[in-house]
């Protein structure tokens, strides 16, 4: 059974980014926005990518933090968040267990473009797994579910 609205969040500790290791327990107090998301460079991932980096200010207004969670390797990461700026740090799920605890990965195996936010005191508040990935969720929309939570 997949993780729902009101569930707490799974841990993960995936290494990322800036040279180091990441876990849902040092964003504790604070919301989180976890992108899952099948793989850098893409255009779509680029685009979803980029209009969170775009209106980061959003995210910061409600003291919300955000990563994006694939299952590329580190330097494949480090290449796309460097070309695009990202404010935000890429997360490398190789083995794809976060995604699988998450309950993002589809039919095949294949991660599915998948956004959750995790409150404050580190139970799910929203949840949206694409069946799909050629959309993705909206800074407004998340914005608003970080609002409500």
């Amino acid at each position: 059974m997949s993780i729902k609205v009101g569930d707490i969040a799974p841990e993960f500790n995936l290494p990322g980014t800036g040279g180091r290791n990441y876990s849902l327990s040092e964003f504790a107090g604070k919301p989180l926005v976890i992108a899952f998301y099948p793989g850098d460079d893409t255009p779509v991932c680029t685009k979803q990518l980029n209009s969170y980096n775009d209106e980061f200010e959003e995210f910061e207004n409600l003291d919300a933090a955000v990563v994006g969670i694939s299952a590329q390797d580190v330097s494949s990461h480090e290449a796309f968040a460097t070309k695009h700026g990202f404010r935000f740090p890429l997360l490398s799920d190789v083995d794809k267990a976060v995604a699988a605890a998450y309950g993002t990965l589809g039919p095949l195996g294949f991660p599915r473009r998948s956004v959750f936010v995790v409150g404050a005191d580190g139970r799910l508040t929203y949840v949206h797994r694409a069946l799909a990935g050629v959309t993705y969720r909206s800074v407004q929309e998340i914005t608003a579910a970080i609002g409500k939570s």
